[in-house]
């Protein structure tokens, strides 16, 4: 299944109506969904529909972000521990991969790194062994 997913946003709406951002800024999050997972014939995940759940699922990812950047939380991480009297508050992100860090801020990057999983794994079988060289 060759080809290109194109955004529907009525579709995503549907899909993740807590989403609020405007139409033109989710097809901008889209473009950069693209720019994280390929889109293009030559995508590792060649079932359209497949890539179409994971570039959806990036754009609520980033979308979440954004929404919370512009209600002024731009902590990074979850919450380790919180102190009231005289405010504390540290964040951490448990026990995750470099790469995992990012995707784990919101559940949608959660999913979106889980059901990625296959694609981040490699198979390495060695079929000959290298050849002898005398020293």
């Amino acid at each position: 299944m060759g080809g290109v997913v194109h955004f529907d946003i009525v579709k995503f709406r549907e899909w993740y109506p807590e989403v609020t951002l405007t139409d033109a800024q989710l097809q901008l999050l889209f473009i950069k969904a693209g720019m994280q997972l390929n889109n293009t014939e030559h995508s590792c995940v060649q079932n359209l529909l497949e890539r179409e759940v994971l570039l959806y699922l990036l754009v609520a990812h980033l979308a979440i972000l954004r929404m919370q950047v512009e209600k002024g939380n731009t902590a990074v991480g979850r919450v380790a521990s919180a102190t009231e009297g005289s405010v504390s508050v540290s964040f951490d992100y448990g026990q995750t991969l470099p790469n995992e860090k990012w995707f784990a801020q919101t559940p949608y990057g959660a999913e979106y790194w889980q059901l990625t999983k296959k694609y981040r794994s490699i198979r390495y079988v060695v079929t000959k062994l290298p050849m002898r060289v005398r020293r």
